[in-house]
């Protein structure tokens, strides 16, 4: 057993973990953020995107131990859950129905926070490469992508 410290959505945690434990199994096993999804174990759909140190790392690629003396966000730390308020992204993804079964919504949202974050103002085009590493199934896309524009602030609310 290796011992890790670190900061998830806030909160310092302090665990002994065994060294081949991936951040995405610590995450949901031992620390319950099932929000985080284990989605094909290859780092290939990345619905397991969270944040490490403000980075988007799909967390089934990186070893707890690896996190050690980190911060980690997680789709459960991105909301002021003190105010009830969505994050922007958050919000646009439920505005402009960036989803449908939901299974990849925490990872592309995550990912999209990191691409904002690096690019405010993306191109369509742009977030389209940006997003390129997640999947969906069932969407085809096309809302998720205007959820992010709307995000960014290039768009207004939702179509009907």
């Amino acid at each position: 057993m290796t011992k890790i410290e670190l900061t998830v959505d806030g909160a310092a945690v302090s665990d002994d973990v065994e060294p081949r434990m991936l951040l995405v199994q610590y995450l949901r096993e031992k620390l319950g953020k099932t929000g985080t999804v284990i989605g094909c174990d290859t780092s290939n759909c990345g619905a397991c995107t969270v944040h490490l140190d403000g980075t988007s790392v799909k967390s089934c690629n990186v070893l707890a131990v690896q996190a050690n003396g980190r911060t980690v966000t997680t789709i459960e730390g991105l909301a002021d859950t003190a105010e009830g308020d969505l994050h922007p992204v958050q919000e646009a993804f439920r505005e402009c129905h960036g989803l449908q079964c939901g299974f990849c919504t925490p990872g592309m949202i995550m990912q999209a926070v990191d691409l904002l974050a690096e690019n405010p103002t993306p191109t369509e085009e742009e977030v389209r490469l940006g997003m390129e590493g997640n999947l969906c199934r069932c969407t085809g896309y096309h809302n998720i992508v205007k959820s992010v524009l709307q995000a960014s602030g290039q768009t207004e609310g939702a179509q009907a």
